[in-house]
C-alpha cells in the first residue's frame, strides 16, 4: 500500500487502496491453483500497479491513466519499505488533516483497520469514523502533495507529535483487539513496532518521546506470547508464564528506555512505558511494584486525562488500597457516556466486585461485558467468568447438607 501510493502520488490514495484490495482478491484466487509466485510482494505491486492504471481508465481519467502507464516504473518501482512507510505515515499527518483524522486515517490506510473497527478501538461512533475518513481523503486530492518530499528535511520533527500519536493508536488496537477471534493482533504490535523504530532511526525522530514510545511498544509485545494460551483462550496477568515473555524484546525495550530518559519533558508515553517497565522487570505479579505503578498513573492522569487512564489507575488502586478504594475512583467513568459501552470498563468493575466478596454483581458485570464484546476469546472469558461466579454465589446460599 505504502509502495503504490508513493508512486501514484497522493490524490490517488483511494485508487491505490482499492486495487491493492483487487491485486489481494486476485492473488487469493490464483496461487491456490497456480502456486505461490518466487516473489509474491513484487507479484502483488504489479497486480496492484495495472489495476490502478486500469481504475482510472473505467474512471475516464485517460491523460492521468496514460501518465501513470508510461512512468519508468523500473526505475521507481525498486520497493523501499523504510522509506514507503515512513512517507505514507507522514501523509496521514499531514496538517491539513484534523488529529482525529490523522489517527482515524493512519490506523486505516497503514494498519489496514475497518472503519468499524477504528471506532470501537477509539470509543467513537463507527459513522463519524466513516465521515471522518472521507473527508481525510477529500483534503490529501486537494493538497497533491508528492510522497517523495514527505521524509524531507523538517517534516519528521515537524508532524512528530501527530505521528507518535497514530502510532499510540495503532499499537493500541493491535495490543487489545477490538473485534476477531484473536486477543491480541501480533502482526499490527509488530507494525507499529517497526514504524516507530523507523522514527527514532530518523535523525528528526530520534528524541526522548519517540523513544518512550518505542519502549512501550517493545514492552508490551513481549508480553504477547504468554498473553494466550494453545487454545486461543485469555490468560490473564496473574496466571501468565512469565519465562515464555520475549526476552530481545524486553531488552530492546529497557534500551529505548534509557535514550528516552535524555530529555527534560515527560511525555505520556514516558509513563506508559514505565509502568510496562514495571510489570516486565517483576518477577511475579504479587512481587509487582504497585505503589510505583500507581504513582505512574497519578501523574498520568495529570498529563493525559481520560477514562481508560482512569480504567488502568483503578486496578493500581485496587492493589496498594483495596477494591472499595478503587470502585470508588472508578465511579466517575460509569458516568461517562464514552465510556458507557467500553467491554472492559464493566469487566474490571466486575474483577473489583469479585474481590469485594459482592459474587452476584461481579458475575452480572463479566456477563455485561461479554455482551458489548465483539472479541469472541474477550467473550469465552468474561462468560466462563460470570458462570464461575454465579455457581459460587449458589453454592454459597444453599443450605449445608444434613
Amino acid at each position: 500500500m505504502a509502495a503504490l501510493v508513493r508512486r501514484l502520488g497522493a490524490e490517488h490514495l483511494d485508487v491505490a487502496e482499492d486495487a491493492v484490495q483487487d491485486a489481494l482478491v486476485q492473488a487469493l484466487r490464483r496461487w491456490p491453483f497456480h502456486g505461490v509466485p518466487p516473489a509474491p510482494g513484487a507479484w502483488l505491486f504489479a497486480a496492484a500497479r495495472h489495476r490502478a492504471i486500469d481504475r482510472l481508465r473505467r474512471a475516464r481519467r485517460g491523460a492521468e491513466a496514460e501518465r501513470l502507464a508510461g512512468l519508468d516504473w523500473a526505475e521507481r518501482a525498486a520497493p523501499d519499505a523504510a522509506h514507503d512507510s515512513l512517507a505514507l505515515l507522514l501523509l496521514c499527518s499531514h496538517p491539513a488533516l484534523s488529529a482525529e483524522a490523522a489517527i482515524a486515517l493512519t490506523l486505516h490506510a497503514v494498519g489496514g483497520f475497518s472503519a468499524g473497527e477504528i471506532a470501537r478501538g477509539l470509543l467513537q461512533a463507527e459513522a463519524t469514523v466513516a465521515q471522518r475518513l472521507v473527508r481525510a481523503k477529500r483534503q490529501l486530492r486537494g493538497v497533491k502533495t508528492e510522497l517523495d518530499d514527505e521524509v524531507g528535511e523538517g517534516l519528521v520533527a515537524e508532524r512528530l507529535d501527530r505521528v507518535l500519536s497514530v502510532l499510540h493508536q495503532l499499537f493500541a488496537q493491535g495490543h487489545a483487539a477490538a473485534s476477531g477471534d484473536a486477543v491480541v493482533r501480533a502482526d499490527i504490535c509488530r507494525e507499529a513496532l517497526r514504524l516507530a523504530r523507523l522514527v527514532t532511526d530518523h535523525p528528526e525522530g530520534d528524541a526522548p518521546a519517540a523513544h518512550a514510545l518505542a519502549a512501550l511498544i517493545a514492552l508490551q509485545s513481549a508480553r504477547v506470547p504468554s498473553r494466550v494460551d494453545a487454545e486461543g483462550d485469555v490468560v490473564l496477568l496473574p496466571e501468565q508464564d512469565r519465562s515464555g515473555w520475549d526476552r530481545a524484546l524486553m531488552t530492546l525495550g529497557f534500551r529505548h528506555l534509557e535514550r528516552a530518559a535524555r530529555g527534560t519533558t515527560l511525555t505520556r508515553y514516558h509513563l506508559e512505558a514505565q509502568v510496562a517497565a514495571l510489570h516486565t522487570a517483576a518477577s511475579s505479579f504479587e512481587a509487582t511494584d504497585w505503589p510505583a505503578i500507581l504513582a505512574a498513573y497519578d501523574r498520568l492522569q495529570c498529563v493525559a486525562p481520560g477514562s481508560i487512564t482512569a480504567l488502568n489507575r483503578a486496578v493500581a488502586v485496587a492493589m496498594v488500597h483495596g477494591p472499595a478504594a478503587a470502585l470508588e475512583a472508578l465511579a466517575p467513568s460509569h458516568a461517562d457516556p464514552a465510556v458507557a459501552n467500553y467491554p472492559w470498563l464493566h469487566a474490571v468493575t466486575g474483577w473489583l466486585r469479585e474481590r469485594a466478596g459482592e459474587l452476584r454483581a461481579a458475575a452480572l458485570d463479566y456477563a455485561t461485558a461479554a455482551a458489548l464484546s465483539r472479541n469472541e476469546a474477550q467473550q469465552r472469558l468474561l462468560l466462563r467468568l460470570a458462570r464461575s461466579l454465579d455457581e459460587r454465589a449458589d453454592a454459597a446460599t444453599r443450605p449445608a447438607a444434613r
